[in-house]
């Protein structure tokens, strides 16, 4: 039998000693797979688009690379100008890129921050005057900004789309397109997400030049050590049955996903007429709210966090034990981002769904992305009324068989009291008839 391949060290891939020394600091011991593969990939500056689950560390895979490239590069930055751009669908998400640079490039002399809407931008300008050498964006600021000449791109060397597929979802296709014209031509572009639609791969064959491909895992799945199930219910009994379950089971800390902000914080209200812990993260809220609601759940001050699909990439929160999906995400894609907030670095965890009948088709969509049928587990007393019709492989394996037509002896069929079946005494033979036209 062949000799197993070793498991490379992050000094093996060639991570200079600052960046070596706050990842011992930060407990990380050995590069998980797309790292393994996207650093050496990124510091021979070759353009990359890395597919791999969530919580299996991709964010450290470009920042680190990319951290190194910058500081070993003496070219200063100029003012107003920034030298690596991030891209982020997110406000959560950006905040969260932002830190893991602040934490990796603790020991290196480079300036990092990071901008998005729901803020005054006045002080986000006082910032860039400086220059900045790498910039964490959600797309619609990083533009206002740079209309009012307050960042200039002119000595961007590497550009990355992270969560690139999130953005095109939330509408950033113009904005995308704008900051490609205004970046400069020759730059790397790395892409990185735990899903790629058709459409991102369109557009990577656009913006990407000779790329390294990774898919560090199989496309479109959640992490194996994430145990997902369905229950079936009715939409009226969902905050029912979402708090039975939590008490039944007592959950600890839980994510949940709700389709809509009104729904949110219907929910939120509900939870906090009964007792629970709970706050929300959802569009409407301020950006200090929402960063208030998330700070609070990671400080265990609040046991429910509840929250739209903003919230389903970025957070990272440690031993998250369970994600309830309240309501099915209407982006198949979105599920994985969703139940990956659980399950992060090897640890364990649930996702729960909770579904009801006019939810099938996004269900069914949800099981051929992923490729795999959901367990089904009803809860007692909760059945639905309307029920859940059964989708995927779980359909075909339940479907009856149709028993095989016994031929009736020659002459039986129409005749009253014949073989075939015996006329009741009395009964009378009514002759059908041709319904009237018009």
């Amino acid at each position: 039998m062949p000799a197993a391949t070793p498991t490379p060290t992050f000094s093996a891939l060639g991570l200079i000693d600052p960046l070596l020394t706050a990842l011992d600091a930060l407990g990380y011991k050995t590069p998980t797979p797309v790292q393994a593969q996207a650093i050496p990939a990124i510091l021979q500056g070759r353009d990359l688009m890395a597919a791999a689950q969530t919580g299996t560390g991709k964010t450290a895979g470009f920042a680190l690379p990319l951290l190194q490239r910058l500081a070993l590069d003496e070219t200063p930055v100029a003012a107003n100008s920034v030298r690596a751009l991030v891209l982020a669908p997110t406000r959560e998400l950006a905040e969260q890129v932002h830190a893991s640079f602040r934490a990796y490039g603790a020991h290196l002399p480079l300036r990092t921050y990071a901008i998005y809407g729901g803020v005054s931008i006045n002080p986000q300008m006082m910032k860039l005057r400086r220059g900045i050498d790498i910039v964490v964006a959600t797309p619609g600021r990083l533009l206002d900004l740079h209309r009012q000449n307050a960042i200039r791109f002119n000595q961007v060397q590497t550009l990355v789309l992270d969560e690139a597929d999130r953005m095109l979802d939330l509408g950033f296709s113009r904005e995308l397109d704008a900051v490609f014209a205004a970046l400069p031509k020759r730059r790397q572009t790395l892409l990185f997400s735990a899903t790629f639609s058709d459409a991102i791969r369109k557009m990577a064959g656009l913006i990407l030049h000779q790329p390294v491909t990774i898919d560090a895992s199989p496309r479109n799945t959640a992490a194996r050590s994430v145990r997902q199930w369905v229950v079936p219910v009715d939409k009226k009994r969902k905050p029912e049955l979402f708090t039975h379950l939590l008490r039944q089971h007592r959950w600890g800390q839980v994510l949940v996903f709700v389709k809509t902000r009104k729904g949110v914080d219907q929910l939120v209200g509900a939870l906090l007429a009964q007792g629970i812990r709970a706050d929300a993260i959802h569009g409407d809220k301020p950006q200090a709210a929402r960063q208030r609601a998330l700070d609070r759940f990671k400080a265990g001050e609040i046991q429910i966090l509840v929250a739209t699909d903003v919230a389903a990439r970025g957070l990272d929160i440690d031993d998250l034990p369970q994600v309830v999906n309240f309501d099915l995400p209407i982006v198949a894609e979105d599920y994985i981002h969703r139940i990956g907030r659980t399950g992060r670095a090897g640890a364990s965890g649930e996702a729960i769904s909770l579904v009801c009948a006019d939810e099938v088709e996004l269900l069914r969509a949800i099981e051929s992305l992923t490729r795999q049928s959901l367990e089904r587990i009803e809860e007692e007393g909760f059945e639905p009324d309307h029920r859940v019709p059964l989708t995927g492989n779980a359909a075909e394996l339940i479907r009856k068989p149709k028993k095989p037509k016994i031929p009736k002896p020659p002459g039986s069929m129409g005749r009253p009291g014949g073989p075939g079946k015996p006329r009741r005494p009395g009964a009378q033979t009514v002759k059908s008839r041709a319904p009237r036209r018009g």
